[in-house]
């Protein structure tokens, strides 16, 4: 992973007033990918995450887009999960299925929530396994690079620590480079036992969005953004595509410690 923690060039950041603009603009980049993929290869891979994202989303539930996507060619997969009941208060796929499945046409067949009566070592197996059997089927192509499945968007959020996915600084499995998907008992941030998928898996996207509202988050975006190389740089600062395209959604709350920070 050690190509993970050096940045060639800073990503592309898109700063907004709010995060009204913010959401607005996100249904509009999240629309157009779905057209262009579903246009090209006649599917729509979407890696959904926890927090904040989901209400990010949601005017995708407006005019014109829930009316003009087609959910139906839609593939949705979450880049980490809790091990938790799906009805539970801390699962992401409860969050996700309350405030955004639940109100679009997407089949219950093309929706992969993790297994969750498994330990948190077999949900990260058995997610693995689903990945590949949709590698098979070609719902999910593989990356031309390094063989990990190339999804089509991830959409990323980022906690005040830096860390996406269930990857957090310092943590052993941000070096993982192995496996597609993992597993965590020991998360700094409760529930402690998880799976997430692996910097290789992430880094192999067509496209990430990396959504990040509130000032709680400043100091990490300026962390991950910045010019300052660093051996261990914070896990948001390790999301670098070189296959793909990455762009930061920012509203100016979590653009204030920028130097480029001018809004739209």
């Amino acid at each position: 992973m050690a190509e993970a923690s050096i940045r060639s060039e800073k990503p592309k950041h898109i700063v907004f007033k709010g995060e009204e603009e913010l959401s607005k603009s996100l249904a509009k980049y999240t629309a157009d990918l779905s057209e262009k993929f579903v246009r090209e290869r006649g599917a729509f891979t979407v890696v959904l995450s926890g927090g904040s994202l989901i209400e990010s989303l949601r005017k995708l539930l407006e005019a014109p887009f829930v009316d003009s996507i087609e959910w139906a060619r839609w593939h949705v997969f979450w880049v980490d999960e809790r091990v938790v009941k799906k009805d539970h208060p801390d699962s992401n796929y409860k969050l996700a299925f309350d405030g955004f499945l639940s109100k679009v046409p997407i089949p219950p067949g093309h929706v992969y929530a993790i297994n969750d009566a498994l330990s948190p070592e077999g949900a990260a197996d058995d997610y693995e396994a689903c990945l590949r059997q949709l590698v098979k089927t070609e719902v999910l192509e593989l990356s031309k690079d390094n063989g990990f499945p190339k999804f089509d968007l991830m959409l990323l959020g980022m906690g005040p620590d830096g860390h996406v996915a269930s990857l957090f600084p310092g943590h052993p499995l941000v070096k993982e480079n192995q496996r597609w998907v993992t597993f965590i008992k020991d998360s700094p941030k409760p529930p402690p036992q998880r799976i997430t998928f692996t910097f290789p898996v992430i880094n192999s996207s067509s496209y990430i969005a990396q959504v990040v509202c509130g000032s709680n988050e400043a100091a990490a975006v300026h962390n991950a953004l910045g010019t300052e190389k660093t051996s261990d740089p914070l896990p948001a600062a390790m999301v670098t595509l070189k296959d793909g395209e990455l762009t930061w959604f920012l509203d100016e709350a979590a653009a204030s410690l920028l130097q480029d920070k001018a809004s739209l």
